[in-house]
């Protein structure tokens, strides 16, 4: 799976896991398994607020989205790690589990 990420600046905070074609967000599970090799689901058909794109299966079937990424005050903007937040690269999710964010 990849996922795209989108900062923004919000208090809350983002969990993700995956098992198989389920991808839990903040206790939410969405489930994939309904799209087909060159199919994409519409943003609109899930009720999820950290979505931020369509929902797509390539013909190698690999599952692509882009996902908020929350992010409260940085104190210094040009550290690295505040860096790896404001302009992240995109995840390449190859295990199930625990999905790992950057943070601040």
């Amino acid at each position: 799976m990849k996922i795209n990420l989108s900062p923004q600046r919000r208090d809350d905070a983002l969990t993700l896991s995956l098992a198989g074609d389920v991808l839990t967000v903040n206790g939410k599970a969405l489930d994939f398994s309904e799209i087909e090799a060159g199919e994409t689901m519409a943003l609109d058909e899930l009720d999820c607020e950290w979505l931020a794109s369509d929902i797509s299966r390539n013909e190698e079937r690999e599952l692509s989205l882009s996902l908020i990424l929350p992010y409260g005050y940085i104190a210094d903007p040009s550290s690295e790690a505040a860096q790896a937040v404001l302009y992240p690269e995109p995840i390449e999710v190859t295990e199930e589990g625990q999905i790992t964010l950057p943070a601040c």
